[in-house]
């Protein structure tokens, strides 16, 4: 069976507006091609996915463009211990060839594209609010995104509190901190986090009650 195919004529994805579909077809999979024009005046073909996913968003451009105010317009940038941090907070979020996406990007967690594309910006942002070279970026929802209202420059310790805190289990696909699976079954926070250093599975640190008398002799009335 044929998949339909979706038209995309006339939409706008980043730079690029689609004109038509293409005749030509792109890789191995001989995926569907859409010619595209870009803001700059160059016309490329896209596939489909790649535009409805937002993996190309211009001809290349943006790119370029991107590169040149991150590199050679802030010649300063590839000597500081912050780019190095926005790299890696990009690279996390965005690159799946990156061994920390699927903690970050898998998960659905973005850097705002106030960040992502302006490297000025997030330094700005991390001159005004503290920064400085013994401190760390840490999300306070560690569920939420990289962006202004949910980062702060934390100490290790800090960060390491915020992350014991927000340690993240998933259990029949949804994910959420200790905390608030305590708050969901009833179970108290310590009791959790107990059974998990005792090297218990998610499902039964979350499932079996707690006044249970287990294996290893623990009991808690939370």
């Amino acid at each position: 069976m044929s998949k339909t195919i979706i038209d995309l004529t006339g939409q706008k994805f980043g730079l690029l507006t689609v004109l038509s579909k293409s005749d030509k077809t792109r890789g191995k999979r001989n995926r569907i091609a859409w010619k595209c024009l870009c803001e700059c005046g160059k016309e490329v073909l896209v596939v489909g996915e790649q535009l409805r996913y937002g993996v190309t968003k211009s001809c290349g451009c943006l790119k370029r463009k991107i590169a040149k105010d991150n590199h050679t317009k802030h010649g300063f940038a590839n000597k500081e211990r912050l780019y190095t941090i926005w790299r890696h907070i990009r690279g996390r979020c965005s690159d799946k060839n990156d061994k920390r996406y699927k903690n970050y990007g898998g998960r659905g967690i973005t850097v705002c594209d106030e960040w992502l594309n302006s490297y000025l910006s997030f330094r700005n942002w991390a001159m005004e609010n503290g920064y400085n070279d013994n401190l760390t970026i840490d999300r306070i929802d560690v569920n939420g995104n990289y962006e202004p209202s949910n980062c702060r420059w934390a100490t290790q310790k800090e960060q390491a509190n915020n992350m014991t805190t927000n340690h993240l289990l998933e259990l029949n696909g949804e994910i959420m901190n200790i905390k608030q699976w305590s708050e969901r079954i009833g179970i108290k926070y310590m009791t959790i986090l107990y059974r998990l250093k005792k090297g218990w599975s998610i499902k039964d640190a979350l499932t079996i009650p707690a006044n249970f008398n287990n294996r290893i002799g623990y009991q808690n009335n939370g």
